[in-house]
């Protein structure tokens, strides 16, 4: 089998400033087809987008945002309407148990295609405090210093 091309869709790039990101997983997405035309547009966006895990073990999408298809007319749904996500049971309970620990959330990281399919990149993350940003943000300075530097010197 040929390996199949991804294209990034959606991007969370808050998710790594705010969280530690521990494991990721991949989930397809229960979607309609008007908002499959309408991602396939590249209208999606996952900036304020959460997961949970209901009473039913099933994983879902909160905040995800798909614009209405110009065409779609009747057949649109509403935009931030709550999506399933689609794992293996096993994956659902592993994640579950991880979630029990004390601090561990489940963010949304991308929404891509891969082949005909659009997928979601999930990811189990441990919250960040305030300190810890600064830190990122401070080692962050030091390397783009350090680049600036390695870069005038070989000029």
């Amino acid at each position: 089998m040929g390996k199949q091309s991804t294209k990034l869709i959606a991007n969370n790039k808050k998710a790594y400033h705010d969280y530690f990101i521990e494991e990721k997983y991949e989930a397809g997405i229960e979607l309609v087809g008007t908002e499959v035309k309408s991602i396939r547009q590249g209208h999606c966006s996952i900036k304020e987008a959460f997961i949970r895990i209901d009473r039913n073990n099933e994983v879902q999408l909160y905040g995800m945002h798909v614009s209405p298809y110009e065409k779609g007319n009747i057949f649109n749904k509403d935009p931030l309407r709550v999506r399933k996500l689609l794992l293996h049971k096993y994956e659902i309970r592993k994640l579950i148990g991880k979630m029990k620990q004390k601090g561990y959330t489940l963010v949304p990281l991308s929404i891509y295609f891969k082949g005909s399919k659009i997928k979601a990149e999930i990811a189990l993350a441990k919250g960040k405090k305030l300190y810890d940003k600064r830190q990122d943000i401070a080692k962050k300075d030091q390397r783009r210093a350090a680049e600036r530097e390695f870069k005038v010197k070989n000029l």
